[in-house]
């Protein structure tokens, strides 16, 4: 079996494990409250995990009772002074490690536990499939602040579920339970809060021996089509077909399939 490996970072560990890069929000005491440290470490921790060729597959989770709560407060009241200038440089500062996220040509599941609240939510929009348990609590609840909605949560969310959905839940900031997500088609799964790292593990540790390289070029085929007309997606699914069919892994399964075995993909 392979071994483990573990980072810890200031507020996040970062967890390598037979495939599979596990990126866990480690700020319980004040549920996973996202500040400048925890902005800084995501940007680092995905970049990691997109430069390791053996991090096949992505887990994005929080520690303790929640995914997170969204922005912390202490941090928002020590940047007053800033101005507008200065929250918009650094917020382009984060959307450099979320763009990051939301392209990472590998897949990314997020394993919500408790409350996705504000830019939590955003973070969970930013991955590719959510698992939730029975405890997930999800809000884009910004105007409850006075606040405009950030780390494109205005723009995930009414893909995820639908414009009039994503008006409704933005401007009245109301919250919604993990079931009524997943009827809204916005978590794939809800299973009870002891089986969700089970869960997670699960779908990752199968995704991590899928063929990586055409798995990351369909994720961003898929991601690019709701912005496309026809002809320049047709235009992409060409170059990126062509692109999967000269990978080691295509023939690896065109091979497997003659000899009548399972293909043993490498991700290359």
């Amino acid at each position: 079996m392979e071994s483990m490996e573990l980072t810890k970072f200031t507020t996040l560990t970062l967890e390598k494990r037979e495939g599979v890069g596990i990126i866990t929000l480690n700020r319980p005491e004040v549920l996973n409250a996202l500040d400048f440290d925890m902005s800084r470490d995501l940007g680092e921790a995905v970049v990691r995990v997109r430069d390791d060729e053996g991090v096949r597959a992505v887990i994005l989770t929080g520690a303790g009772r929640a995914f997170c709560s969204g922005g912390d407060i202490k941090g928002m009241l020590a940047r007053l002074s800033q101005g507008a200038s200065g929250r918009r440089e650094a917020l382009k500062t984060v959307y450099r490690w979320l763009l990051e996220l939301i392209n990472l040509e590998k897949p990314v599941i997020a394993a919500v536990n408790g409350y996705a609240y504000g830019a939590g939510l955003s973070i969970a929009l930013a991955a590719d499939i959510l698992i939730a348990a029975e405890s997930a609590d999800f809000a884009l609840s910004f105007l409850k602040l006075g606040l405009t909605p950030d780390f494109a949560g205005g723009y995930l969310l009414p893909r995820a579920i639908g414009l009039n959905r994503a008006k409704l839940f933005t401007l009245t900031a109301d919250s919604f339970g993990a079931e009524m997500a997943r009827e809204f088609g916005l978590v794939s799964k809800v299973v009870p809060d002891g089986e969700l790292p089970a869960a997670a593990w699960q779908l990752a540790r199968r995704l991590a021996d899928g063929p990586t390289r055409a798995l990351g070029l369909t994720k961003i085929m898929l991601n690019k089509s709701l912005n496309f007309n026809l002809l320049d997606f047709l235009e992409l699914e060409a170059s990126y077909h062509a692109l999967s069919g000269g990978t080691e892994d295509f023939q690896e399964a065109v091979k497997a399939f003659g000899e009548k075995r399972k293909p043993e993909f490498k991700g290359r």
